[in-house]
């Protein structure tokens, strides 16, 4: 009997043992493969975003990109980067926002959540631009009204300094219209992006927006975008 309870109890020291040793292994095994999963997701997030190609036969252009400034103040900082761009509206605003997705070098200073892919972008004949995020734009976006107003402040920055011809930019999540980005921000209305560029619908852009036009339009409170020498105002929300 007291062999039979010697045998067992060694069973039951080397079995402690072999997973003293085998767990470890299989933790970093798990760490390993959920990393290679994030890296496909990110791969694949990468091959959907360059689905719009960027020809390198199209001269480079000095395109503005604006991405955060690292301050945590809420300010935007423009950043110079020479891409070869379509003449297209459509298709320059796709490239340009595709850009802004893939992030700056320095993903301290990003605006927009890694996994956010543009699905959709196009334009209506008065100058108002559609564009079509994944619902990772909604639901990785920090919630807050600095962190929402600097993803938004982001894009349509972006689309005023690159694409004149858009007017004012309406943001759908996956198709559809939601009430905020990620609980804050209105997102129910369009928000101006330019008002000295192309002007598309004479009518509707002939005078600047007063404080509260008959059409609803709110103009926003100016925003701080640096360098200081380049001040800029933040995007109105029309409704």
């Amino acid at each position: 009997m007291a062999r039979w309870i010697r045998w067992v109890v060694g069973v039951l020291c080397v079995a402690v043992l072999v997973g003293a040793i085998y767990f470890p292994i299989l933790r970093r095994r798990l760490r390993l493969a959920a990393k290679l999963q994030q890296q496909t997701a990110e791969q694949a997030r990468r091959e959907l975003t360059q689905a719009v190609p960027i020809n390198p036969g199209e001269p480079r252009v000095k395109a503005r990109l604006f991405w955060a400034s690292g301050n945590g103040d809420g300010t935007l900082l423009d950043s110079t980067v020479e891409l070869p761009l379509s003449n297209d509206p459509v298709l320059r605003s796709k490239q340009v926002l595709n850009t802004l997705l893939a992030g700056p070098v320095d993903t301290d200073l990003r605006t927009l959540p890694p996994d956010a892919v543009l699905l959709a972008f196009y334009m209506l004949p008065n100058g108002t631009a559609i564009a079509d995020f994944s619902e990772a734009l909604a639901t990785a976006t920090p919630s807050g009204i600095q962190s929402e107003q600097l993803a938004v402040d982001s894009i349509t920055r972006t689309l005023e300094a690159n694409v004149p011809r858009v007017q004012r930019l309406k943001i759908l999540i996956h198709g559809q219209e939601v009430e905020t980005l990620a609980g804050h921000l209105d997102l129910t209305g369009t928000f101006l992006v330019n008002t000295s560029g192309v002007q598309v619908a004479p009518a509707a852009a002939s005078v600047p927006a007063p404080a509260t036009s008959p059409s609803g339009d709110k103009p926003a409170a100016p925003a701080t975008v640096k360098p200081a020498q380049a001040p800029m105002t933040k995007p109105a929300r029309e409704h």
